[in-house]
């Protein structure tokens, strides 16, 4: 079910970011163009796996939104984006978060205490974003029934659950060797 996902990322330029191997892929960073097709297989998979008796689906800018936009459509549930400005508005939250390859500041808006919300993302690799966001939104009284990373590259995954104590929901797990994208396992298997 996996087919497109699969061929894209295998396909994936791999480019230097200091000493981090960094894919470029749709999913992960728009271009190439993203097909449909990709969009309706992650969908399904997050569709089929993770706790949608939710509220909302949480998006993180800017590589989730995409995602995010699609699993909508597919459940009519409603989505809010966790942005990368500030905007000044009553209830807005700061979080600080440190990536393999960079950090920023991430602000969330429209969310209430005891919302039950499924957080989604492009990529776990170092765990960095996932753990300052998964434990703000702890700390905001938020439900979080499902975490989802569609694509788990390194370590992150499980250094995000020791930390956080929260299950991520990956779709592909894929390393990168010899500058080229390998699958190593995906949710199918």
């Amino acid at each position: 079910m996996l087919e497109e996902v699969i061929k894209s990322l295998e396909s994936s330029p791999v480019v230097k970011k200091g000493e981090y191997n960094y894919f470029v892929n749709p999913i992960s960073d728009g271009v190439p163009a993203m097909d449909p097709k990709m969009l309706r297989e992650l969908s399904l998979e997050v569709y089929k796996h993770a706790d949608l008796n939710i509220d909302k689906i949480v998006a993180v800018e800017a590589m989730g939104i995409h995602l995010a936009t699609a699993l909508s459509l597919a459940t009519d549930i409603p989505f809010v984006v966790i942005r990368k400005r500030e905007y000044g508005l009553e209830g807005e939250t700061q979080v600080y978060q440190k990536t393999g390859y960079g950090s920023s500041n991430l602000f969330i808006n429209d969310l209430h205490p005891g919302e039950r919300i499924l957080l989604i993302d492009d990529v776990v690799s170092t765990g960095g974003t996932l753990i300052a966001l998964l434990n703000t939104l702890d700390d905001l009284g938020l439900d979080i029934r499902s975490t989802v990373a569609v694509i788990e590259k390194g370590e992150g995954k499980e250094i995000v659950e020791k930390e956080t104590g929260h299950e991520v929901l990956t779709i592909v797990k894929l390393d990168v060797i010899d500058g080229k994208v390998v699958i190593e396992k995906t949710i199918e298997d």
